[in-house]
């Protein structure tokens, strides 16, 4: 609970206004029957109208007090709950926001997107609820008990069989309910990482012609998730009858034995229709009662899956930095025996004992068959991984050594999978520095080749991406990423296949500009042609997670198999291209 004082205390207001508010309803329910008894027993059996209007006018106040705090209780319980709630899902979304690629590889998008979103809202339900439930159902419960008993001590004797039963009945309830409540949070995990997934890729279902795999695959899921949720929801849809039926069953009981009671002038009948509320209410109380542990059962669930990322270590920080004032000035970049696996305790083994330098503004490409590690290894130098064995050394700091924001700050990349963001084209080149002026906006994206393009859109700059950048082709979104990059004026620049998308003149122009723009900036080029990093200074080779070959074009074609093979491969293809 301490954790969770966080989200309290800002409103913590609120959160003591709700429930006492709410007694206002609680006193008002317990205090009408009585006054109607009284009606009933003095002022209609006696014919007595004035004092039925009195007692009708003390109601009528009552009833109003009720609205106003039933009101007052609402507002502040809602304002509490959600307040709650928002301040919650900004720390589980800071949380994410610090996680490293590991960490997120731990959790699927989907279940983060169900943590964010339907988890919280499970969690804020249940504190609304709770908030009006707090004192409101025990207060009627002992209240209605206070009321009955000083009533007719004999007909309280029937609560005494029934209560026990009901309690009983919402213990076993909630032992059936909560790991079933689980058990449906994951399922809604799973459908919402397919639907992601669908959507994101809906170009390449359509391509394929899978729409109709696609439909039976979220049919399967849907369904999985439908029998989950009916399972969960046959406790909550089993509960409500049932405890009417005891309801129903104790107030017959009250009806008939109280009857006897009139007969026999041992009790008003107003009294017994009081006492017929006063039976409602409690059990009514204990009804309210198990939804709010129904509820609570099922946030519970939430609260344990939104708790495992917020107790999730961060295998990534700058906590332990030596240097955390330092900054990337030279763009030197050194890896000194460096080794790197994905899955931790296994022989396997993505990067193996690799050696490099790379000068302050030297060009050095990575080229080597899919799988051999390239982008791996660029991973290493923004800490989007940390080696496992070695040091990767930035400007001769240990990267471990520099805090995360100073270290990446220094250095650009261009991801192999191109992203855009939902916004203008400006906006999303203004991520590289969103205080450049429009002129150097301007400036990089002619050097990325992407200013052409960009001034024949009706709107230029202006021109809304939509998601993903859903309305320009693959090249146009490379040299979009490439600006934005640049615009970011990098000591260290990593492009992974970044203009693979884009044709050889267009690629050989950006390259070009690299030379001018960028003179001072080190540059890691990973690509799949040759001809992309042959004017590089610097050549690696990679096959299998370890170098292979390393140095200039002329270098490796004389010295290095596996390049060779590479080389000749191409040409011959764009021979049989060309012909």
């Amino acid at each position: 609970m301490k954790r969770y004082w966080k989200y309290i205390r800002p409103y913590l207001g609120a959160f003591i206004l709700a429930p006492l508010l709410m007694l206002t309803e609680v006193f008002g329910e317990i205090m009408l029957p009585k006054l109607t008894s009284m009606i009933i027993n003095n002022g209609v059996a006696e014919r007595d109208v004035g004092y039925i209007f009195r007692i009708g006018g003390v109601m009528i106040v009552i009833a109003v007090i009720m609205a106003v705090g039933g009101i007052g209780g609402s507002y502040f319980s809602s304002k509490a709950s959600i307040c709650f709630s928002t301040d919650l899902r900004k720390d589980v979304f800071h949380k994410v926001q610090q996680f490293s690629f590991r960490n997120i590889d731990d959790f699927s998008t989907g279940s983060l997107v169900t943590r964010l979103t339907n988890d919280i809202q499970q969690i804020q339900n249940v504190v609304m609820m709770s908030l009006r439930m707090m004192f409101r159902a025990p207060g009627m419960l002992i209240g209605g008990l206070i009321m009955a008993y000083l009533m007719n001590r004999q007909l309280v004797m029937i609560l005494l069989v029934v209560i026990p039963l009901l309690i009983l009945i919402i213990l076993i309830i909630l032992k059936v309910a909560f790991p079933r409540f689980e058990a449906m949070q994951k399922k809604i995990d799973r459908l919402n990482s397919g639907v992601q997934e669908a959507l994101t890729n809906v170009r390449v279902i359509k391509s394929f012609v899978r729409e109709d795999y696609e439909e039976e695959k979220f049919q399967a899921t849907n369904r999985d998730l439908k029998e989950g949720s009916l399972d969960a929801m046959k406790i909550v849809i089993a509960s409500m009858p049932v405890m009417m039926l005891m309801m129903n069953i104790t107030t017959l009981a009250v009806v008939w034995y109280g009857g006897n009671l009139i007969i026999g002038g041992k009790m008003p009948v107003g009294d017994l229709t009081a006492f017929t509320t006063y039976i409602v209410q409690i059990l009514m109380s204990l009804m309210m009662l198990s939804m709010v542990f129904l509820q609570a059962s099922r946030a519970l669930a939430s609260l344990k899956r939104v708790k495992e990322v917020l107790d999730r270590p961060i295998d990534l920080t700058d906590e332990h930095a030596a240097e955390k004032s330092a900054r990337v000035t030279r763009g030197k970049v050194e890896f000194r025996d460096v080794c790197f696996q994905y899955a931790k305790g296994t022989d396997e083994m993505v990067l193996s004992h690799i050696n490099f330098t790379a000068e302050p503004g030297e060009t050095i490409g990575i080229i080597g068959s899919t799988g051999s590690g390239k982008t791996s290894l660029v991973q290493m130098i923004p800490r989007l991984y940390d080696a496992d064995e070695g040091q990767v050394l930035v400007d001769d700091i240990d990267v471990r050594d520099y805090s995360l924001r100073n270290l990446r700050e220094g250095v650009g990349m261009v991801l192999q999978k191109n992203v855009l963001f939902s916004g203008t084209i400006e906006e999303n080149l203004r991520w590289g520095d969103e205080n450049a002026a429009m002129e150097e906006v301007v400036l990089m994206a002619e050097s990325a080749q992407a200013d052409g393009f960009v001034s024949n859109f009706k709107d230029g700059y202006d021109t809304d991406l939509g998601q993903g950048g859903s309305n320009v082709s693959g090249g146009q979104k490379q040299r979009l990423c490439i600006a934005r990059a640049l615009l970011k004026k990098p000591k260290i620049l990593i492009l992974d296949d970044s203009t693979s998308a884009v044709d050889t003149a267009t690629e050989a122009r950006i390259r070009q500009c690299f030379q001018t723009t960028l003179k001072d900036t080190t540059k890691l080029i990973i690509a799949q042609r040759i001809g992309s990093v042959e004017n590089a200074d610097k050549i690696l080779v990679l096959d299998d997670g370890r170098i292979v070959g390393m140095g200039t074009h002329e270098e490796l074609m004389e010295s290095c198999e596996a390049y060779q093979e590479i080389y000749y491969s191409q040409r011959e293809r764009e021979k049989e291209a060309g012909a």
